[in-house]
Parts: C-alpha cells; structure tokens; sequence
C-alpha cells in the first residue's frame, strides 16, 4: 500500500509522457474507423478529462472489481475523476466491499451510495463482500476508511449531489449492475441538493450513460442486469431524456473475453497484498474464468469509441420479458458495441490485464 502511493508521482510523469507520445501518433490516424485490433491506446486530451460516477453491484461476479480498479488507475493518471461509486446492490457489506477498494488504492474519501430498497437477494455469484472484516493474524488484512456505513446517503440521492456540483454536460456515468438507483434517480423531485426533477438534472448533466446491459446480437437469454429488476429497467428507459446518448455494452460482447483465475494470480504475483489477489486465491471458484462485461463499459467510457465497432443510432425498449428491442433512427439517443474478432476479444483482454499489473 505504502509503495503504491509512494510511486503515485512518478506514475503520473511517466503518463504524462507516454499521453504526449500518443497523441503525436494518433493525429496521423485519423479517420480510421472500427475496432482497433491492436488494442492501442488512445488518450483522453488535456483538458477533456471525463467526470465519471460507478454504478456497480459490485460483491457478486468479480468483473465489477476489475471495473472499479481500472477507474482507480484512470484517476490516478488524470485521464478521468471518480466522482464517487453507487452501489445498488441491497446492503452494507457490499458498500463495505467498496470502501477496501477505494481505500486500497489511495482514494478512502470517495462518496458512496448506497440501495436501500432495490432487488431483493439477488443471486451472489461468488461472494467477497465481507473483504472487510479478513484478518491476518488478527489483524485487519486490508484498511478501510469509513466506519459508519449505516450513515451513507441513498445512491440516489447521492447522484442528485454529484450531479448538481459538476458544469451542465459533462458527467459520464457508468452503469455496470441494477438500474435500480437510476430509475430512483429520475423519478425524484426537487430538493435541498437541486431545485431540479430527476429527469430534468440528468438532462441538464450527463453527458452519456454507459451501460453494461442488453442483448441485441444474439438469441441469449434477455439481460441479467435488467431482468432481475424489469420494473426499474422500463422506468429508466421510459423517463431517461431523449437527448442524452445512451451507450451499450450487451452481454454478447464481453462473452468472448474470460479472464482466467491463472492470468490473475500471475498478474498479481507481485502483490504481497491486493484485494482481488485475496478473492482470486481464497474465494473465487467459477470455471472458465470470469467474463469481462464490466470493463468493457469503463473502456469506452475513458478511452472512447475508436476501440469499438457500435451499431447505428437507434432507440431502445425493454420488454416485460426484459428483452432489448433496438429501433434505428438517425435522431435516436442509443448505441451498442458490435462483439469483435477473436483477435479484437484478445487484445481487449490484455488490455484490460495490463491495469492490473500497475503499481
């Protein structure tokens, strides 16, 4: 932990160099469309640096993990601000879960939210939510930061903060679980934090929402992060404003990127302590290795759209079985990401490996 914040300065140098270098090369791409298959990276520009809110039901599948960590690394490298993290998956541990990770990599004092009448007992497929309380000898393993969790604001209240503070347009929120506090959030009223509606702030603020859901490609079963939650999910696709670009990343893209329980714990040998090396090692046991739907949403959220191959403009509905329906309209607000070649899956994976291995 302490060489991780020790190193945080020469870090930033050396992404402020690698950001000059890259930008040189890639104003001699321009025009170039589709999917990079290289996986190069493309920087935010100075001065464009994103303002980003996750919304996660982080605790379950541990791509959630990996999104939240990638943001962190993000930050650090000033190529975005987390603004804070929503977690709107029902319960303190899970809030708990998100404060180790925060705190583990030097940002304790970011503001969480929390759900508080959202899904109930949703399925937990491999649960590490108590990374709080695993000792070492009798002592915490890893540190955390807030000591009263019962005392975090409701996720939508939360995003009414967040968003009424930042400059009109320019919040990006990235949506990687239930739908749940954004469909609190767009039928909440004006308060003592807005003199605003839900709808009308998100229209006033967000520049786009990226969101880890939907099936449009395939004949799948509908989404898992809409189905379980069908009623919000109309709600949040029937008030959100139609000119605030939604985009998608469907459950068909990142099935054909698994990372490995073996990559991890190889990428993270170096760590004497990492909270997703403690997962890897002692709770994770899914075979096959876990899919990175995630870190997908978080890719084009920072990176952009260069890396990606998205369909045409269009409108979206959910259906009572929570199926997509994709209507395309040249004045429509939604997009998805196309799934890629087995080389693109590839280079999406090692690139999403290579935050790991930072220190």
């Amino acid at each position: 932990m302490k060489t991780y914040r020790y190193l945080k300065t020469y870090k930033i140098i050396l992404a402020a160099v690698a950001m000059c270098s890259t930008v040189m090369m890639s104003s001699c791409s321009e025009g170039v469309e589709g999917p990079k298959e290289d996986g190069g990276q493309e920087v935010t520009p100075v001065g464009q640096q994103a303002l980003v809110i996750l919304d996660t039901d982080i605790g379950s599948s541990t791509d959630d993990l990996f999104a939240l960590e990638m943001l962190h690394r993000y930050h650090d490298e000033g190529r975005c601000r987390l603004l804070g993290v929503v977690v709107d998956r029902e319960g303190e541990d899970y809030a708990a879960c998100t404060d180790v990770m925060n705190t583990y990599f030097g940002h304790g004092d970011l503001p969480i939210g929390l759900e508080r009448d959202g899904i109930k007992n949703p399925r937990v497929f491999t649960d590490y939510r108590n990374l709080r309380n695993v000792n070492d000898n009798g002592r915490p393993l890893f540190a955390h930061t807030i000591e009263d969790y019962s005392a975090l604001p409701d996720g939508w209240k939360l995003y009414r903060q967040l968003l009424a503070s930042q400059p009109d347009g320019s919040v990006s929120i990235c949506s990687v679980g239930f739908v749940t506090c954004l469909a609190h959030l767009l039928e909440s009223k004006p308060d003592d934090l807005s003199p605003l509606t839900g709808v009308e702030l998100v229209r006033k603020k967000v520049k786009a929402l990226y969101l880890m859901a939907g099936v449009f490609t395939s004949s799948e079963e509908p989404d898992y992060n809409l189905v379980h939650g069908i009623s919000y999910a109309q709600t949040l696709f029937d008030l959100w404003p139609a000119d605030v670009d939604v985009l998608f990343s469907p459950m068909e893209v990142g099935n054909g990127i698994a990372y490995t329980q073996e990559q991890v714990l190889r990428d993270l040998a170096s760590f004497e302590r990492h909270p997703i090396k403690y997962v890897y090692e002692n709770i994770y046991k899914e075979g096959g290795g876990q899919k990175m739907w995630d870190p997908l949403t978080i890719l084009q959220a920072i990176e952009g759209d260069a890396l990606f191959s998205l369909s045409t403009r269009g409108t979206v509905k959910v259906t009572a079985e929570g199926k997509t329906d994709f209507t395309p309209s040249p004045t429509g607000n939604c997009r998805y990401q196309m799934a890629g070649s087995s080389e693109w899956n590839e280079a999406m994976l090692n690139r999403i490996r290579a935050f790991g291995k930072q220190r």
